[in-house]
C-alpha cells in the first residue's frame, strides 16, 4: 500500500515500511525503512525529520538560502555530483560541455496499481494487478533532463523494488549516462556487518561478512556477466542478528550483466547502499527525446533474522519473477549426459545409459555437449548447429525417438552466445565477434562472444535455436555460456565512435534478453534451465526466462551443501539444480557416500550426473530407492519454506527442514563434514510446524556396508577377515550391519521447542541397531508427517 501525505510518503507492505518526504528545497530525504509504523497525516511524521540549524564545518552548502543545509549529511532517496554530496552517487550524467553536476529536485508524483513491462529490460510482475506502483518524477532544469524513480510494492512478500529512468528533455543536445543505480538507501547508523557471496569456478557463493564501520565496501562484477565472483545478492545486518533473531535488509538486482553494490559509512556515522549497473568503464549516450531505464532493484527487511528474510526473497522469486509453465510444476528428475561421457559417446551409449536410466525411474534424458558439427572437444564448431552425423547417423530426430520410445522426455545442451574460430560461422562472420579485428584478442575456454549488441546476431541466434528447438520433441534446454568477457570491442559500435564501446556490456544484456523473451515466447512447453560454467550467471534477470540455473559444476556433496545452503539466503531451493553424481567426484576426487550425494541435491531440482552403466546392482538399487523418496516429496522439498538453523562450528554441521506451505508435511537433513572422537549426542531441530498439530517424526533407514567398519568386524565375526580382502568383499555381499530406525509422536510445538534427541552416534564403544552410523561426510533424511486424525 501507498500513501501520500502532502509531502510525505509511505510505502507498507504486510510487515514494513519504507517512507520518504520531498523537502523545502525540492530533494528527497530518506526517513525510515524497518518494521511497520502507524502514520496517519503529515503532522505525524516530523519526528522523523532530520533537524540541522547550521552547517557542519569542512561542508558544502546546497545554496546561499539554506546555509543549514549540506547534501553531504542528508539521508536521501537518490544522490548526484556536485551538490555538496561526496558519498556514493546515485546518478552521474556528463553534459556536452563536460558538466557532470545534477540537481534533480522534485516535480510530482503518481501512484497507480499494477506493473507494466519494461522496454529494454526484464523485471518483477505481479498477474493479479495488485501491486502499488510509485513514479516520483525529478527535474534537473538547467540541464533540461528528467530522473523518474520507480517503486513496486509486493505488500504480501513484504518486498519493494525500485527502477531509475532518465529522460533527455532537450530537443537536440546529447548527454551521456556515465552512472546510474537502481536503489539506494541511506540508513542512520553504521553498526552493520555487510554479507557478500563471492567464489571462482566450481567454488560459488562462498559466504563473506565484514562489519562496516568506516570507508566502503564495494561487491562487483566486471566479467560481462553477474559473476561467480561475486553474486549480486547482498545482505546488510545488525551484529548480533541470527537465523530466527535480529534485523537484516536484503538487496539483489534483476540484472545478468556487470553489477554493483556498494555500502559506504560517512564522517556522519549514516550508511548508504547502493545498487545497479557497474559504472566500470560504462557511458550510454542518450539524444535528445530518448530514455535509459536501469535494471530494477529488489529489497527486503526483516526484523525476525535471516530466514524470515529468505523466506520474503524466496515467495517474491517463485511468484514475480519465475514463470511459465513449470512456475510450481514438478521439475523432471533427469540424467545428464557429461560426466558419463564427456564428449566421447555415439547413439550407442546414449541408449544404453537412457534404458538404464528408465530402470530407476529418472524422467528426463539430456544429451550435453558434443552432438553438432565436428564437435570432439572443446576447440571447435561452436555456432555450427547441425548435428554430427559420424555420432549420431540418425541424427538428433532419430535419437530422440528411440528415447521417447523408452518413456523418456529428452532435452538438450546449447552454448548460443558463442564461437570457435574454428567453426562455418566464424569463416563466415569473423565480424561477428567481440574482438578487434586487427589486434590480439585472449580467449577463454577456446571461444569467443559473439555481439550481441549487433541485431543481426541477435536474429541469427534467434533463428538458428528456433530450427534446433522445432526439429525435435524437446522438453528441456540447458542453456550454458563457457566463458567471460576480456577485450570489450565490437565492430558494429565502433561505427558510432569511440565511446561507443562503453556501451557493449550493457547492450550485450539487452541482446540476451531478447533472444531469451523470443525464444521462451516460441517454445512455452519447454524447461529452460541456464548455465554459465556453473553459476557464473546465476541472477534474478536469468530467472525471468530460465526458471532454474545450474548451481555450479562442482558437484561433489560437501561443496555442495556450503553452496545451496548459501544460496537459500537469496534464492529458493526451486530456481538451483543440484545432482548425484560418482566418485572419486570429477572436481575434488573425493569419495562421499551414496546417500549424502542425494540427500544434499534433494533439497533442489534434482538429477543424476554418473554413468549407471558402470554401477553395481546395489547403487542402482539404492538410486531408484532415492528416485521414488524424491517423488514422493517433489513439491514439499522444491516449493516448501526453506529453513538454515544457527550453527556454531560453521565449517562442519548443516542442518536443513523444508515444510510444506500447508504444514502437513516437512523433509530435514543432517549432515556432518567430519567426526570428532567421542561426540556421540546431535539434536534435529525443527521449525515451520503448526503448533497444535501431531506429527509422526521418521527417518530413512539405511543399512551400512561391513567394509566402512575395516577390521573392526573380526570383534563380532568367528573367522578372520582381512580389510580390503576377497573374503571381506564376499562377505559384504550377504551381511550388512543395522542402520538405525527414528521413530515419534508428538505436537508440532514439542517437536520445534524440544528437538529430537537422536540416536547416539558411533563413539568407539560399540555398534548395533540402535546406534546411527554418523562419519565424515555422513547425512540423514529425516520425514515429518501430518498423524492422521482417527474417524470414529
Amino acid at each position: 500500500m501507498i500513501k501520500r501525505y502532502g509531502d510525505y510518503f509511505q510505502l507498507d507492505t504486510s510487515n514494513t515500511t519504507y517512507s520518504f518526504r520531498v523537502t523545502q528545497t525540492k530533494h528527497l530525504e530518506h526517513l525510515y525503512y524497518g518494521q511497520s509504523i502507524k502514520i496517519d497525516s503529515e503532522e505525524e511524521v516530523e519526528f522523523l525529520y532530520e533537524k540541522h540549524e547550521f552547517a557542519a564545518g569542512n561542508t558544502v552548502l546546497y545554496n546561499n538560502e539554506n546555509i543549514n543545509l549540506t547534501l553531504e549529511d542528508e539521508r536521501l532517496e537518490f544522490s548526484s555530483y556536485g551538490k555538496g554530496d561526496i558519498r556514493e552517487p546515485f546518478v552521474v550524467i556528463t553534459s556536452e560541455d563536460g558538466l557532470n553536476t545534477s540537481d534533480f529536485l522534485f516535480k510530482e508524483a503518481k501512484i497507480s496499481k499494477g506493473k507494466q513491462k519494461f522496454k529494454t529490460l526484464p523485471g518483477s510482475y505481479d498477474l493479479a494487478g495488485g501491486v502499488d506502483h510509485l513514479v516520483v518524477s525529478l527535474v534537473d532544469y538547467n540541464a533540461k533532463v528528467e530522473l523518474q524513480l520507480h517503486y513496486f510494492v509486493y505488500e504480501e512478500a513484504d518486498i519493494i523494488t525500485r527502477s531509475s529512468k532518465i529522460i533527455n528533455l532537450n530537443d537536440d543536445k546529447t548527454i551521456c549516462i556515465e552512472r546510474l543505480m537502481s536503489t539506494q538507501l541511506d540508513l542512520d547508523s553504521d553498526d552493520y556487518v555487510l554479507t557478500t557471496f563471492n567464489g571462482a569456478w566450481a567454488r560459488e557463493m562462498d559466504k563473506h561478512e565484514f562489519k562496516v564501520t568506516a570507508g566502503k565496501h564495494v561487491n562487483s562484477s566486471y566479467t560481462g556477466t553477474s559473476s561467480s565472483r561475486a553474486n549480486p545478492f547482498i545482505m546488510l545486518a545488525k551484529e548480533n542478528t541470527t537465523e530466527d533473531y535480529g534485523e537484516v535488509y536484503a538487496f539483489n538486482l534483476i540484472y545478468s550483466g556487470n553489477h554493483y553494490e556498494a555500502v559506504e559509512c560517512s564522517s556522519n556515522h549514516k550508511t548508504r547502499v547502493v545498487t545497479g549497473i557497474n559504472p566500470t568503464n560504462f557511458m550510454f549516450e542518450i539524444k535528445g527525446g530518448e530514455e535509459f531505464e536501469a535494471p530494477e532493484a529488489v529489497m527486503t527487511y526483516s526484523a525476525n533474522g535471516f530466514n524470515e528474510m529468505s523466506h520474503n526473497m524466496h515467495d517474491f522469486v517463485r511468484e514475480h519473477i519465475t514463470r511459465g509453465k513449470y512456475k510450481y510444476e514438478n521439475r523432471p528428475i533427469l540424467i545428464n549426459s557429461w560426466e558419463a561421457s564427456y564428449f566421447d559417446f555415439n547413439e550407442s551409449k546414449l541408449l544404453k545409459l537412457a534404458k538404464e536410466a528408465q530402470k530407476v525411474g529418472i524422467e528426463l534424458f539430456v544429451l550435453d555437449d558434443g552432438w553438432f558439427g565436428k564437435r570432439n572437444d572443446d576447440k571447435s564448431s561452436l555456432g555450427d548447429w547441425f548435428v554430427n552425423k559420424e555420432k549420431l547417423p540418425s541424427g538428433l530426430k532419430g535419437l530422440v525417438s528411440k528415447i521417447n520410445d523408452l518413456g523418456l522426455d529428452f532435452g538438450l545442451w546449447v552454448e548460443p552466445e558463442m564461437v570457435n574460430v574454428d567453426s562455418d560461422l566464424y569463416r563466415q562472420h569473423p565480424e561477428w565477434c567481440i574482438s578487434h579485428p586487427s589486434k590480439p584478442h585472449s580467449e577463454g575456454r577456446n571461444q569467443r562472444i559473439l555481439d550481441l549488441s549487433n541485431d543481426e546476431v541477435v536474429s541469427y541466434i534467434i533463428e538458428a535455436m528456433t530450427d534446433v528447438f522445432s526439429s525435435i520433441n524437446l522438453k528441456y534446454v540447458k542453456w550454458d555460456m563457457n566463458r567471460i568477457f576480456s577485450d570489450y570491442y565490437s565492430p558494429m559500435l565502433a561505427k558510432r565512435g569511440v565511446f561507443a564501446q562503453k556501451e557493449l556490456a550493457h547492450r550485450y544484456v539487452m541482446g540476451l534478453y531478447k533472444i531469451m523473451e523470443e525464444l521462451t515466447n516460441r517454445f512455452p512447453e519447454i524447461l529452460f534451465e541456464g548455465c554459465s560454467a556453473g553459476g557464473n550467471r546465476f541472477d534474478l534477470g536469468i530467472l525471468c526466462y530460465c526458471t532454474q540455473i545450474w548451481a555450479s559444476d562442482d558437484t561433489d556433496a560437501i561443496y555442495r551443501v556450503g553452496a545451496q545452503n548459501n544460496y537459500s539466503y537469496g534464492y529458493p531451493q526451486s530456481c538451483y539444480t543440484a545432482h548425484v553424481s560418482v566418485c572419486p567426484n570429477h572436481q575434488t576426487l573425493r569419495e562421499t557416500p551414496l546417500d549424502t550425494r542425494f540427500n544434499v541435491a534433494a533439497f533442489a531440482s534434482f538429477g543424476y550426473e554418473c554413468n549407471l552403466c558402470d554401477m553395481s546392482k546395489d547403487e542402482l538399487n539404492e538410486i531408484k530407492e532415492q528416485i521414488e523418496i524424491y517423488k514422493k516429496y517433489r513439491q514439499v522439498l522444491l516449493y516448501g519454506d526453506f529453513y538454515r538453523f544457527d550453527r556454531k562450528n560453521q565449517d562442519n554441521l548443516y542442518q536443513w527442514v523444508v515444510v510444506s506451505k500447508d504444514k502437513t508435511t516437512a523433509v530435514g537433513m543432517i549432515l556432518q563434514k567430519l567426526v570428532n572422537a567421542n561426540t556421540t549426542f546431535n539434536v534435529f531441530k525443527l521449525k515451520g510446524l503448526e503448533k497444535d498439530r501431531k506429527y509422526i517424526f521418521t527417518n530413512r533407514v539405511i543399512k551400512q556396508n561391513i567394509k566402512n567398519f575395516g577390521d573392526l568386524i573380526n570383534t563380532q565375526s568367528p573367522i578372520h577377515i582381512k580389510n580390503n580382502s576377497l573374503l571381506q568383499h564376499l562377505v559384504s555381499k550377504f551381511v550388512s550391519m543395522p542402520g538405525e530406525t527414528e521413530l515419534y509422536i508428538s505436537s508440532g510445538s514439542a517437536f520445534m521447542n524440544g528437538g529430537v534427541k537422536l540416536s547416539q552416534a558411533y563413539g568407539a564403544t560399540g555398534y548395533n541397531d540402535k546406534v546411527r552410523y554418523f562419519q565424515d561426510f555422513s547425512s540423514k533424511m529425516y520425514f515429518i508427517e501430518e498423524k492422521p486424525i482417527r474417524q470414529n
